[in-house]
């Protein structure tokens, strides 16, 4: 009899001892997932679906490709999390596209061109569990019934600005040593849109705070990026007399155009964008507007860990490091970086504003209010002096011709 009791407590001893174990399990379990989320994305399991409208040959979307691999080591994600979708048109590819990586199971999607924004408008309603980012879009905080659509951007004017005023500084200097030459300036750009008009007229801008004489062209290519178009609008531009070609296009056909002119003895200076010019423009490049697109991705990818709100129009510049302009070239002018730095300081300050509107004029007359945006008729954003840019929504809605300017082929 007592040998089996001693069996049946050594048999309860050891039930309770598995269910104390399994209980310490649990607990342990329980204690390692109090950190994460209610909708359990973490760092770790974290699926992101990256839609682009170029690859990494194309500068606008290297840049987006630097700021999403930059924003993984940030935030400690591996690259098995981050699933790349290049060369996306911007039409039902996108869509499909969009849906493909919803299937996946993506937590996040982002997009980087202009016209994707309705194909990730019209994914994200048949997936409202995952978040669609689209990057230049105007509709997001249109869209009442959504919580899943989101707009970003970058106060890119403000280093078109920036880059204007590095201009201004070299077509001064080379108008001090050679009175013959005139203050013509020329610009490469891709599509009439606000996007675009408010680069170039951000970098004019910048330019006439130097020279207030220049005068710019603006040639468009109907493309993002093509090589080709590109150098044949720089070369046209150059033909005309402009002595420094700008551009808001994503290769590097004009700066390889003004490089190969500059060679002929002829005096042309460029500004790119995206990247670093230097490698293909040695002589003549003065610098690039660049956007620092980590800064974005990294916050919002870190919203959707932390289970925070994505903003529905993201902007930053300057002030929260968003955008910069790439090293200063050989062929700047003298004191160039010093005077830099104080127009960025200026601008972080507030003290100057792109867009004040002292500075310029349309028809001869100062605009002191402007509702007529596309998209946003009825919208004012021109107060205390200036226009708002970047403020209303993320995306650019400055598409003001101002005096000074002309577009030479606009569609």
């Amino acid at each position: 009899m007592f040998k089996k009791f001693t069996s049946i407590m050594l048999a309860l001893a050891t039930i309770v001892l598995m269910l104390t174990s399994l209980s310490a399990c649990g607990k342990d379990t329980a204690d390692t997932s109090s950190d994460d989320k209610k909708d359990g994305i973490t760092a770790k399991n974290i699926k992101i679906g990256v839609i682009l409208i170029g690859d990494e040959n194309e500068g606008y979307t290297m840049a987006h490709i630097e700021g999403i691999e930059a924003a993984k080591k940030t935030l400690g994600i591996a690259d098995s999390q981050v699933i790349y979708k290049y060369k996306v048109p911007e039409n039902e590819t996108c869509y499909d596209t969009a849906r493909d990586l919803a299937e996946d199971g993506c937590n996040i999607i982002f997009a980087n061109s202009f016209s994707h924004e309705s194909y990730m408008i019209k994914a994200a309603k048949e997936y409202p569990n995952v978040m669609f980012c689209h990057a230049t879009g105007q509709t997001a905080a249109k869209q009442k019934d959504m919580n899943n659509i989101t707009n970003y951007f970058t106060n890119i004017y403000e280093s078109r600005y920036v880059a204007g005023v590095v201009a201004g500084l070299k077509l001064k200097e080379i108008m001090d040593k050679d009175k013959s030459i005139e203050p013509n300036v020329g610009y490469v750009g891709a599509y009439p849109y606000a996007e675009v008009v408010s680069g170039y007229t951000a970098f004019f801008l910048g330019i006439q705070s130097i020279v207030p004489s220049a005068k710019m062209e603006v040639k468009y290519t109907n493309s993002w990026f093509n090589i080709a178009a590109e150098a044949e609008a720089a070369n046209a531009l150059i033909a005309d007399g402009c002595v420094i070609i700008g551009q808001h296009a994503d290769s590097t056909g004009a700066p390889s155009a003004c490089e190969a002119a500059s060679k002929e003895d002829k005096t042309v200076f460029c500004v790119g964008y995206n990247v670093d010019m230097l490698s293909v423009a040695p002589d003549c490049a003065l610098t690039s507007a660049q956007n620092n697109w980590d800064v974005y991705y990294t916050y919002a990818i870190k919203a959707m860990i932390d289970g925070e709100k994505i903003k529905t129009d993201w902007s930053a510049g300057y002030k929260e490091g968003a955008v910069q302009i790439s090293k200063l070239g050989n062929a700047c002018a003298a004191g160039t970086a010093g005077e830099v730095e104080k127009v960025i300081n200026s601008i972080k300050d507030g003290t100057l504003h792109v867009f004040d509107t002292s500075k310029w004029t349309v028809g001869g007359k100062k605009l002191d209010s402007y509702d007529k945006s596309y998209g946003f008729d009825g919208v004012q954003l021109i107060w205390d002096g200036y226009f708002h840019e970047s403020e209303v929504i993320s995306a650019p809605l400055f598409d003001i011709r101002i005096d000074g300017i002309t577009e030479l082929n606009a569609k």
